[in-house]
């Protein structure tokens, strides 16, 4: 099965895609060709331009977060999310030395995606969790991270949300992990699997293999970690030792779901998320069953292990 992507370095879709050919080579037969939307690693909010494509048929698949679907699925639409990757925050809060504690982030330069999207959420609750006020954080909105990364090292900007790997490569050059997301959001569905519920349906063979396709890249990363790292090093451009921390790291803290499952409850806190924010209507309540569809991913599941 082929698919084009759209250019980036998320690390985890990436290494993903990558790992997919090197567990399973192609079969004899001719491929399905589906065309796949990834986000670079800057992209944690949906954009409105890959709702439109998913919608339009251009594109059968989306890698990234579930924000869209959600809003669409909840108001009639077709978009479903097929299965998960991601289902705890890849993030960490990366400040320059000078910052040890998140009482000296007072008053500092936080960059940020937007302020609506999840990873400046999430640096709020880990704030108030810490001891202080969304109005205490001066937050500098439209970086990503790689442009975060590097208004660090220029010391345009005292701290950032920053994803594996790239908190890994701050740390040796001295900057400080102030703390993991997921400490104090333990359940936010990062990253999803998502498609044209309509599409599936006419099409699932090709929907169920390209789920299939995912797990078994997914499940390539417990089976061969050592092959796994080199692969994603080889994509990123990134240091194998990296690599290796960054897949460990993944799997110790339970960032990434071996059996592509996704998380009910993460997402149910993004989706609470958006309701506040006024994406979603408040009295609107989450139904799992109008967001997803476990059809393929289940039949997925029960055949992955075969040729």
């Amino acid at each position: 099965m082929s698919a084009k992507k759209m250019p980036g370095r998320h690390f985890w879709l990436v290494a993903l895609a990558a790992l997919i050919g090197a567990a399973h080579p192609p079969a004899a037969r001719a491929a399905d060709a589906v065309n796949v939307v990834t986000p670079s690693i800057v992209i944690f909010a949906i954009p409105y331009w890959i709702t439109e494509r998913l919608l339009s048929g251009a594109t059968q698949f989306s890698l990234v977060g579930p924000d869209a679907v959600l809003i669409d699925a909840t108001q009639g639409g077709p978009l479903r999310i097929l299965a998960g990757i991601v289902r705890k925050p890849p993030l960490f809060l990366i400040a320059k030395s000078s910052i040890k504690t998140f009482a000296d982030l007072r008053g500092a330069n936080i960059g940020a995606l937007s302020l609506t999207e999840g990873s400046s959420k999430l640096l709020i609750r880990m704030a108030k969790a810490e001891g202080l006020a969304a109005a205490d954080l001066k937050i500098s909105a439209g970086l990503s991270a790689p442009a975060r990364q590097t208004m660090l090292k220029d010391g345009k900007i005292d701290a950032g949300m920053q994803p594996l790997p790239l908190n890994l490569e701050a740390e040796a050059l001295g900057f400080n992990n102030l703390g993991w997301a997921g400490k104090y959001e333990p359940d936010w569905q990062f990253t999803t699997i998502n498609t044209n519920g309509d599409w599936a349906r006419k099409n699932p063979r090709i929907a169920t293999g390209f789920v299939r396709a995912l797990l078994r890249g997914q499940r390539f990363i417990w089976s061969n970690p050592d092959q796994a790292a080199r692969i994603a090093a080889d994509v990123l451009k990134t240091d194998v030792v990296l690599a290796q921390r960054s897949l460990a790291e993944a799997i110790r803290l339970g960032i990434l779901d071996p059996k592509l499952d996704w998380s009910e409850l993460g997402l149910q806190r993004i989706y609470e998320n958006m309701q506040a924010d006024g994406a979603i209507p408040a009295e609107r309540k989450f139904e799992l069953g109008k967001v997803t569809d476990a059809e393929y991913l289940h039949a997925a599941q029960g055949s992955a292990t075969g040729k």
